[in-house]
């Protein structure tokens, strides 16, 4: 996270070389990719054209959820190609800027739609008769368009800083590193930071919450209600494990910012920080598992869909619908 730094920074350690990142984080990157746009691409199918039933509040925030990940995902090619030529960015600083304002766009947006995934369910699970729990068909898209609103506002300052450190023989993109701090880059870094921190403890006190008035109740044991906890506690397993490395090293790193300059411990927080970039991408791989838990219409979509695809399958299919609960509430 300390290298890299822009063109007027005369620090002697400015381009740390890749060392391990080099030979561990393209293989992450493109495995990442392999696993996870299929599975976005048959979501953005499903959600698309295979929904037929009228759309819930939480069905449209998964949908969002899923165009989050498939424009953070199409998004890392650009970043494994970077990285494959010893981060030398050949695409100039325009297109440095919109490729890490798109990283970063999606990335804050699936975290923004994670939350509200969870916390719809909290607020049907905890308070099931609020009325927030009866959006319009006009309330849902509006909410979803303010969050996509609130997450590129707080990211244009990516779009407006120059990101490109061409000299030496160099050229690198990156959105964190910067000696020079203006107050574009210090909201960026005060963002990555506060949107970790904000979904977590409201992730945390959703899942609190819901297991505490379920046991209050007696309901723990009841397959839909336990549907519920489990698509919360899956919410913050997937987010705690693709951010917190992230967070921690950035949060590590801007620390060592106003230490005194040392070149070998810089290169090892770049290269760690680096690292952690994977597990921030894993996130888009795995939030399929999300859509599944928290929509029955997506379950009961793709079951048709593996049903069609399989001999026998069209009997099962009519068995399990018939026997299917609706859990989006």
């Amino acid at each position: 996270m300390v290298s890299g730094t822009p063109s007027n920074s005369t620090l002697p350690c400015q381009n740390n070389p890749q060392g391990i990142v080099g030979k561990i984080l393209p293989p992450v990157l493109i495995l990442e990719m392999i696993v996870g746009l299929p599975g976005t691409l048959l979501a953005l199918w499903i959600f698309c054209f295979r929904l037929k039933q009228k759309w819930k509040a939480n069905t449209l925030f998964l949908f969002n959820l899923v165009l989050a990940d498939f424009f953070l995902l199409v998004s890392v090619p650009f970043r494994i190609h970077n990285i494959l030529h010893g981060e030398y960015w050949w695409f100039g600083d325009a297109w440095c800027r919109i490729n890490l304002f798109m990283l970063a766009v999606n990335r804050s947006a699936s975290i923004a739609f994670m939350t509200t995934v969870a916390v719809d369910r909290y607020l049907k699970v905890v308070h099931p008769h609020h009325r927030i729990n009866h959006m319009t068909k006009n309330q849902a898209p509006l909410l979803a368009f303010l969050i996509w609103a609130v997450v590129l506002a707080l990211r244009l300052p990516l779009l407006a800083e120059p990101l490109l450190d061409k000299r030496d023989n160099t050229s690198l993109c990156r959105s964190f590193g910067f000696h020079t701090i203006n107050t574009g880059i210090i909201i960026h870094y005060v963002v990555y930071i506060g949107e970790f921190f904000l979904p977590l403890a409201m992730l945390i006190f959703c899942t609190a919450r819901i297991a505490c008035v379920l046991h209050q109740r007696k309901l723990d044991r009841e397959q839909k209600v336990q549907r519920a906890v489990r698509t919360v506690a899956t919410i913050v397993a997937v987010f705690v494990v693709c951010f917190l490395p992230g967070v921690m090293m950035g949060i590590v790193g801007w620390a060592s910012m106003g230490l005194e300059q040392d070149c070998k411990r810089a290169g090892i927080v770049s290269q760690l920080f680096r690292l952690s970039i994977g597990f921030t991408y894993l996130n888009s791989a795995l939030d399929p598992i999300i859509y599944s838990l928290s929509s029955s219409m997506f379950r009961d979509a793709l079951k048709s869909l593996f049903y069609s695809l399989t001999p026998g399958g069209k009997y099962r299919q009519g068995r399990n619908l018939r026997s299917s609960t609706n859990t989006d509430g």
